[in-house]
């Protein structure tokens, strides 16, 4: 028997369909060694030696695979093909007690018969240069990490928490929103006429003010209503005529193939899904077989893709449609050395639809977004007729200009459609004369950047070349966890109070670790160790011996009042009468009594928690649950209650809190009463969790019957189990029972 090491059950339970009964194909479900949580695991001293340790969730079921290594002919190492794959590999051989030099080594960018068939037939070793990529960037983040964080907990507050490519990230998200911040909106006016044929007024069409005695109009020319008010009586009662007639035919080249940074944005962008969503449902995607590796900064596709996509688009849609030869991309950057091939589907025949009911919805979606854009590299590029019409007002020195464009032929867009719309313009000639039927200034004011989403974040990473492919969807993950950044209504990114400080601080005392030349000089740096062109201990030696002795000053130097200065408010303490100040800690701003340590309360200062919406309507919500609720005690202290709001809404909390933390949901309004049918005692109750709202009986932890759907209150007539409102319908809430309304 031979066995084989993947990472995780899906992609174990796929290769095993590919193999004959001569191979075992286990799991190691991801790392099996790695740095200790409670302490540096560096030796700083002896080349920062990494002091590995097998976490307690590895132990187990790395016994197992110990046992079927000792029975096996021969141990085969096959996790993915990246740096990380690579450490994984040498870190089995190693608690395995395999010889790394000597060890079967398998790699393959999908998981196919035919992929696996050929990496069998050519296995090679480990390859120690990725994996002293993959260590140094590890120790890297570990040094910054244990030795940054501790100077963060004096100097600002406990808790918090410094990264590499994490920092970088949170300065981007804190100087756009200070760009929003110091942004001022300008006024500018446009002026659009609305203009017929004269031989046939019912052809019309609307043109633009763009030139004054024949030099363009830049978009902010006409300040005012004043100024716009002007130019209009000026060219009332003016005769206009077409003075040129430009007709082309342009053409709309189809997008590159996916890599991950692309990937990630377009998913973003089309179907609202965070990077890490995304990279999550590319990773089964994946491990089931269905696309090719998903972590990769290259743009090849392979010839046997382009050939078996050149046949499916003759066939199924025309040869116009397809391209002789297919098309080929070069990968622009140079670092792109994670993997050999864009994201693309396995089979060229796998068509989304053919797929829908194995797949969960979400994965249906990314798979037909990857089908599409991979079909669409290899067709035709669309074709557009694009008129330009440039229309005089006579005896003025103005001019007006109508533009419209016209699909000619659907190319690439008949699979990947993209925002093309027609814009059809009137048969016209030089010299003709227009009938001016309606004349008017339209209003606008300049809007300031947005924040970043998960994709514009992405891409800006991307462009300073400040980590890579593995490294953007967890980034972006940790800084939401590390409560640096939240996602707003609209699902961007925005800064917590405390982001602010933090990157004050890195940015005036720690100016290498958020700045972003550095950062991917460093990341250069990882690169050529990877390759064999640099040595990884040189590389952390150069990083670490100033950056430590640097640390070391600033602890003597820098002071937390100075970084985080209290201010006054109009607050008195209600248990001492003291004045309140304000302060800012891990979670934000709040109000603490200045008598400290006499006294120690503390007050939420009543701001809404960041990303919440404080329109007038909710503002009016707020005031009328806090007249609802007025008078209601704490069943456990008997402080007073009042109405604050979380991540899921309004709730009641003791006042008396921190030494009281009571708290309770102030109820669904469309929830019916609803005894529990399990216990008969508690209530059907809504509550929430990290996975979201639930409903639970109020008896909990004495009963513990919950639903993650919402209860109707009616009985299943089939069990009389409780029915739930799923998202197909109302069903019953017995998964064995399975009736549906």
């Amino acid at each position: 028997m031979n066995l084989i090491i993947v990472e995780s059950p899906t992609k174990a339970k796929t290769i095993s369909k590919f193999l004959g009964t001569g191979f075992k194909v286990e799991s190691s479900f991801g790392h099996v060694r790695d740095l200790p949580v409670s302490k540096m695991g560096v030796d700083i001293e002896h080349d920062f030696h990494p002091e590995y340790i097998i976490p307690l969730k590895a132990k187990k079921n790395l016994t197992n695979l110990k046992k079927l290594a000792e029975k096996a002919a021969e141990v085969i190492l096959a996790s993915d093909e990246d740096r990380e794959g690579e450490a994984i590999a040498w870190h089995l051989s190693e608690a395995l007690k395999l010889d790394a030099k000597k060890a079967k080594r398998i790699v393959f960018h999908e998981i196919t018969k035919s992929a696996i068939n050929e990496a069998m037939a050519h296995p090679r070793i480990i390859d120690q240069k990725l994996v002293d990529a993959q260590q140094a960037r590890r120790i890297l983040d570990r040094l910054v990490g244990y030795e940054l964080s501790p100077f963060l907990w004096k100097k600002v507050a406990r808790g918090l928490s410094a990264g590499r490519v994490q920092s970088v990230a949170v300065r981007l998200i804190v100087e756009r929103e200070r760009e929003i911040q110091a942004f001022k909106s300008e006024e500018y006016w446009s002026i659009i006429g609305d203009f017929s044929k004269i031989k046939d007024k019912t052809i019309k069409f609307s043109a633009e003010l763009n030139k004054i005695d024949g030099k363009t109009m830049g978009k902010m020319f006409i300040k005012d209503q004043a100024q716009a008010d002007g130019i209009i009586a000026e060219l009332k009662g003016a005769d206009y005529q077409v003075s040129k007639v430009e007709h082309k035919e342009t053409k709309k080249n189809p997008p590159n193939p996916f890599t991950t940074s692309t990937l990630q944005q377009t998913a973003n962008r089309f179907l609202g899904y965070s990077a890490k969503q995304t990279m999550m449902v590319a990773q089964k995607l994946y491990e089931q077989g269905y696309i090719t590796y998903m972590r990769t900064d290259s743009l090849n596709l392979s010839t046997k893709f382009i050939g078996e996509a050149n046949d499916y688009l003759a066939k199924e849609l025309g040869k116009e449609y397809a391209i002789a030869g297919g098309r080929v991309f070069k990968t622009k950057s140079k670092n792109a050395q994670e993997a050999h091939e864009a994201i693309r589907p396995t089979e060229v025949s796998n068509h989304p639809d053919s797929l829908q009911a194995k797949l969960e919805p979400n994965q249906y979606k990314l798979y037909r977004l990857i089908w599409q854009r991979s079909l669409a590299t290899q067709m035709p590029p669309a074709l557009f007729a694009v008129s330009t019409v440039d229309i005089t007002a006579l005896n003025t020195p103005y001019a007006f200009r109508a533009s419209g464009q016209v699909l000619r032929f659907d190319g690439y867009l008949k699979i990947y459609p993209e925002s093309a719309k027609d814009q059809d313009l009137p048969s016209l000639e030089k010299d003709e004369k227009l009938k001016l039927e309606k004349l008017a200034g339209d209003q606008h004011f300049t809007a300031p950047p947005a924040r970043y989403s998960d994709a514009g974040l992405v891409k800006e990473l991307e462009k300073y070349g400040i980590g890579r492919p593995s490294t953007y969807a967890p980034t972006i993950s940790t800084i939401i966890e590390r409560n640096y950044v939240y996602r707003d209504d609209k699902k961007r990114l925005g800064p917590t109070d405390i982001a602010f400080v933090v990157i004050d601080l890195l940015v005036k005392h720690f100016p290498h670790i958020v700045d972003f030349k550095f950062t991917a000089e460093m990341e250069n740096n990882l690169d050529e160790v990877a390759v064999g062109q640099k040595e990884w201990v040189p590389v952390i030696r150069d990083f670490y011996v100033p950056f430590h002795e640097n640390l070391e000053i600033k602890y003597e130097e820098v002071s937390k009042d100075n970084i985080m200065p209290e201010e006054k408010s109009s607050e008195v303490c209600d248990k001492c009468g003291s004045p309140m100040i304000i302060k800012t800690g891990r979670y934000g701003k709040f109000l603490a009594c200045s008598n400290y340590p006499t006294c120690k309360n503390i007050k939420s200062t009543g701001a809404p928690r960041p990303g919440f919406q404080t329109s007038p309507e909710a503002e009016a919500e707020m005031k009328e649950l806090q007249e609802k609720h007025k008078g209601q005690v704490c069943d456990k202290c008997g402080s007073p209650m009042a109405v604050k709001t979380g991540k899921f809404g309004p709730f009641l909390a003791c006042t008396g809190y921190p030494k009281c933390k009571n708290i309770k949901n102030i109820s669904d309004g469309d929830l019916p009463k609803i005894v529990c049918p399990l216990c008969g005692k508690g209530e059907i109750v809504k509550k929430f969790s990290r996975r979201g709202v639930f409903y639970a009986c109020s008896a909990y932890p004495d009963c513990k019957n919950a639903y993650w759907d919402k209860p109707t209150g009616e009985k299943c007539p089939d069990c009389g189990a409780l029915m739930i409102e799923g998202k197909k319908g109302v069903k019953c809430s017995n998964k064995e029972c399975g009736f549906e309304a």
